[in-house]
This record gives structure tokens, C-alpha cells and sequence, in this order.
């Protein structure tokens, strides 16, 4: 008797196949996805053609689910009209968050600091608004990002660190806000030490995967383009740094993702 274990499913929970590099061929990517077991995810916009695509593709595909917000690299594009549609955008009852939004300080010349802080809390207030929770984008500014959730009470309405990249110590704080901390591909990386760290002290009761595709592959294919099927392989990486099995890291945060995200919402319905 070969004793085959049952393959657990896994719950992608940041990808972009609303970017240009999936958006004409979506099905095969799902069907991609599906042989590695991955299939729900969350389809993540950032701009105006991003957050209609996103939506576009949560009316066409019942596994796919939009969360949309406007990213802090696009805001040279932010103004009355492109708020106004966003603000009605999230009117639609697939909308499962709001996101990516927060702060972006490493390449930062078109992008002003308090432009970037006055529009991130805006749609932090919205989320509470909505009670819709929120996926986090903080590059080169964790203590910014860190001050302005707690100031919007995160946890009246949760939300996740996307593509997790800070210490251990910044894990914690985030997750004594009441947030989830997500893995990428990353944490594959043989060098990524502190993103190991981190992964080792986020308990799995916290803890999401996701791809970031067409973003951030992990080994084995890394310097490929990623895909979401590639999700399998964060939830591999993560199962040998804690050294548990690997169907019960998919299954925690596949659980976590749905809790946060789909259930919160069939629960407002």
C-alpha cells in the first residue's frame, strides 16, 4: 500500500492575473494553478486599469476575488475622478478587500511622503467604513506604515502585510495590531535570512501565502516569471523552515485567507 497523501488545497493570496503578463490567457493560468492545487485567489489591483480588471475577472471566475485600492507608486494618477470611481467600485459585492495600498519610499521622486500618508489613510477609513479589510504594500517604510494602521484601529477591520520582508521584531508588531503577515516567494530565497526569521516567529494561526506574480519567484523556478500554481513552493519553504508538514501549512493558510477575507464577507452579506 502506497500511502499517497491527500494534496492540501492552497489559497494564493496576492496575485496580479489582471497584469498584462496573464490577462489574455487567465484560463490557462488557473488550470496551471489547479495542478498544483492552488485554487482560490485574490486578484489584487493598484490603478485605475487594475482595479477594472480585477473586478472583471471576480464577475467571470467564482474562485478568482478582487480587492482593490489605489498603490502608493500610482498616485501622480490619483484625483477627483479616479477616487470618485474607486469609491463605486467598492460598492460591488465582490469586493473582498482593499488593496494594495500603503507606502512606498524606495524609489519615491513622483511620489511626496505626505501624498502618500494623507492617500493611505484615506482608504484605511474606508475599510473601517466598509468593514472591508485591507492587503498592505510597505517598501523602505515600516514605521510609517506601522503608525498610520494603528491610528486607523486595524483591527476593527484586519488586514495582512503583503510579501512580508521586514525582521522578526516588525512581524510582531504587526501581528499585535490584530494583522496577518504573508509569505512570497521570497522566503524561499537561500539568503533571505531575516524573511526566515520572520517565518519562524509568525505562528501559522497568522500566517498567508501568496505569489506576488508576475513578481518574486521562488526557487525552483526562480528568474522565471512567477505564477500563482508557484504558491505550492512558499507553502513548501515555509513547511522546512518550521519543519511541519506542508498540508498543514496550506491548510492554515488557506483557512486564514478565506476567514479573512470570504467569510468576513458572506457574513456581511
Amino acid at each position: 500500500m502506497h500511502n499517497h497523501q491527500h494534496q492540501q488545497l492552497v489559497y494564493d493570496s496576492h496575485t496580479h492575473l489582471n497584469d498584462d503578463a496573464f490577462y489574455d490567457d487567465v484560463p490557462a493560468f488557473i488550470n496551471r494553478a489547479a495542478h498544483y492545487g492552488v485554487t482560490e485567489m485574490n486578484i489584487i489591483g493598484s490603478n485605475q486599469l487594475l482595479n477594472t480588471r480585477a473586478l472583471k475577472l471576480g464577475h467571470q471566475y467564482d474562485n478568482l476575488h478582487p480587492i482593490i485600492g489605489w498603490h502608493p507608486e500610482d498616485i501622480a494618477n490619483w484625483n477627483s475622478e479616479t477616487k470618485k470611481e474607486l469609491c463605486q467600485q467598492l460598492a460591488d459585492p465582490l469586493v473582498v478587500g482593499i488593496g494594495e495600498i500603503g507606502l512606498d519610499y524606495y524609489n519615491d521622486e513622483h511620489s511626496p511622503h505626505q501624498q502618500q500618508q494623507e492617500i493611505f489613510a484615506e482608504q484605511l477609513e474606508w475599510a473601517r467604513e466598509l468593514k472591508l479589510p485591507v492587503s498592505i504594500h510597505c517598501r523602505d517604510a515600516m514605521a510609517d506604515t506601522y503608525e498610520i494602521l494603528r491610528n486607523a484601529h486595524i483591527d476593527e477591520f484586519g488586514g495582512v502585510m503583503h510579501s512580508f520582508n521586514g525582521t522578526p521584531e516588525w512581524a510582531e508588531k504587526f501581528m499585535d495590531l490584530g494583522m496577518m503577515i504573508s509569505f512570497s516567494g521570497v522566503v524561499s530565497f537561500k539568503n533571505a535570512t531575516e524573511v526566515h526569521e520572520a517565518a519562524l516567529v509568525v505562528p501559522l494561526e497568522k500566517m498567508m501565502v501568496e505569489t506576488d506574480a508576475p513578481y518574486l519567484t521562488p526557487l525552483p523556478y526562480r528568474g522565471k516569471q512567477n505564477e500563482p500554481g508557484f504558491t505550492k513552493f512558499t507553502v513548501d519553504a515555509i513547511a522546512d523552515l518550521k519543519q511541519v508538514d506542508a498540508g498543514k501549512v496550506a491548510y492554515k493558510t488557506f483557512t486564514n485567507a478565506r476567514r479573512l477575507f470570504l467569510e468576513n464577507k458572506e457574513r456581511g452579506l
